[in-house]
């Protein structure tokens, strides 16, 4: 069993003690979605310390705000050797938290790396101060980026290190302080992350860890110390938040939320390619990434033969055990048994709704009890009005093909939903592929390209239910920041012209 070290604050790891003048105001048990027979931790959420917890991080602003660049990058290297020392046991610890396969743990915390230097040499040069020579006689001026606060960062659990890393990075080259909760399932592999920024020695309370439920994340949303607000997660989630922080002018939120992502497949696309990657989008990660291509609006002169050879590459696909299994395999379960509920309730809910079952999802046995499931598909020969199933986002291995015959009905399924996160278009048309870039509603569209991943070169993020134009990547240094103008007068004299006042 993994012993969690309990919360970091004033450059030290606090463990709760559970004395007689101490309560626990919750217990968290986390069982191994691979097999649910293991614990692999126990949580004691205890709410008393917050406040000295938001206290270390508003005093560690005062003094980050003020220290160098140069002493902000030799932090963050660091934390980068750090991470390079404890890569292997970050991918364990989340394969075994989350249920991913250990190849795809890998790539995520070897992700956590390699984001130090993005946000170095990629990052950095968005906020770094213009000077601006003769902007009126005698006058020069700069445009100063001036870090907004200790910033709270909520981390999903699905990239449990990687997508809360681009936000924690961001945040302290930028001057600001952070408060990092991670999801309360994936406790463990955020601690380590955790002891590689602790190993950095970053000056007294700029980096500053908690532990806990909703009810923790709440309580320091609603701090009047904290300016910065940070959630990747649902789209109901995010709407509590915004709820939360309305009134209070002070504070930036930043949200990156779920999507229903759609792949369009036009006439002129290379099938056998085009296989690859829509089984890719579909059900990398078991279905649970915010970009996982929900919907594929296929041209009807090839559906019969798409959708044929996509079921029987589907039922190749092996699912097992993250780390314990013969042959490497390409799903994990989902994250616990309200997930796999959910998406049992959702494989119902198209069966009532009309749609056509190409692949049943069912719970699958495997030698160890777990929370495994199998792909689905479904289609529809056209878009359902009203369709519950086809609009909402199911955050499972599903894959829903709907028929088109022309490309802007296609665009009216990509754009069908409440969400607008990622879109792809598979075409040989460039035309068509600038079209799709020019009508759909959405943060990302590729080209030739599935829906899942993206560039952290790039901005990331989504409009409509899918986030709040706060987009992440690259451009997250953008929301940790304020632009102050300066006006500058070096040589003064007196001008004797001011207009108004008598003459002695």
């Amino acid at each position: 069993m993994y012993q969690l070290k309990g919360s970091f604050f004033n450059n030290n790891f606090v463990q709760f003690d559970n004395t007689v003048d101490k309560r626990t105001d919750r217990t968290i048990s986390r069982e191994c979605p691979s097999d649910t027979s293991k614990i692999l931790w126990n949580l004691q959420v205890n709410y008393s310390h917050i406040d000295e917890l938001i206290d270390s991080a508003h005093k560690g602003f005062q003094t980050w705000r003020n220290t160098s660049i140069e002493e902000r990058i030799e932090a963050l290297k660091r934390y980068q050797e750090a991470l390079k020392g404890k890569q292997e046991q970050i991918a364990t610890a989340i394969a075994l938290e989350v249920g991913k396969p250990l190849w795809e743990a890998r790539t995520e915390a070897a992700a956590l790396i390699a984001k130090v230097n993005v946000t170095i040499e990629s990052s950095l040069p968005r906020i770094q101060t213009k000077d601006m020579q003769n902007i009126a006689p005698n006058t020069n001026a700069h445009i100063y980026y001036k870090p907004v606060g200790p910033s709270f960062i909520i981390g999903p659990f699905n990239f449990p290190c990687h997508l809360a890393n681009g936000q924690i990075t961001a945040n302290l080259i930028s001057g600001n302080s952070i408060i990092f909760k991670p999801s309360e399932k994936t406790c463990y592999s955020a601690q380590l992350m955790f002891e590689c920024l602790a190993e950095a020695k970053f000056p007294m309370g700029v980096v500053n860890l908690i532990q806990g439920d909703g009810e923790v994340a709440r309580r320091i949303i609603k701090d009047k110390r904290v300016k910065g607000i940070f959630f990747t997660g649902s789209k109901e989630v995010g709407q509590k938040i915004l709820e939360s922080t309305h009134t209070d002018l002070s504070k930036l939120v930043s949200l990156e939320l779920g999507g229903k992502n759609t792949s369009i497949i036009t006439e002129s696309a290379d099938i056998d390619y085009t296989l690859e990657e829509i089984l890719t989008g579909s059900y990398l990660t078991t279905g649970q990434r915010c970009t996982s291509t929900g919907l594929v609006a296929i041209h009807s002169s090839i559906k019969d033969e798409f959708i044929s050879r996509f079921h029987d590459m589907a039922k190749k696909i092996i699912v097992d055990h993250a780390t314990e299994h013969k042959v490497d395999p390409f799903m994990g379960p989902l994250i616990d048994q309200a997930s796999l509920d959910q998406y049992l309730l959702f494989m119902g809910m198209a069966k009532r709704e009309g749609l056509e079952e190409v692949m049943r999802g069912k719970q699958l046995e495997r030698a160890t009890n777990g929370y495994y499931v199998s792909p689905s598909i479904h289609f529809a020969d056209k878009l359902i009005p009203n369709s519950h199933f086809l609009a909402n986002e199911i955050f499972g291995p599903n894959c829903t093909f709907v028929s088109y015959d022309d490309f802007d009905e296609a665009i009216n399924i990509a754009n069908s939903t409440e969400y607008g996160l990622a879109a792809s278009v598979f075409t040989k048309d460039a035309a068509k592929f600038q079209h799709a870039v020019n009508n759909i509603d959405a943060g990302l569209v590729n080209l030739n390209r599935a829906t899942v991943g993206a560039n952290s070169k790039l901005p990331f993020g989504g409009v409509k239910n899918s986030g709040n134009y706060r987009p992440a990547a690259v451009s997250t240094v953008d929301h940790c920041v304020y632009q102050l103008a300066t006006l500058e007068i070096e040589e003064t004299s007196a001008k004797g012209n001011i207009k108004g006042l008598k003459e002695d």
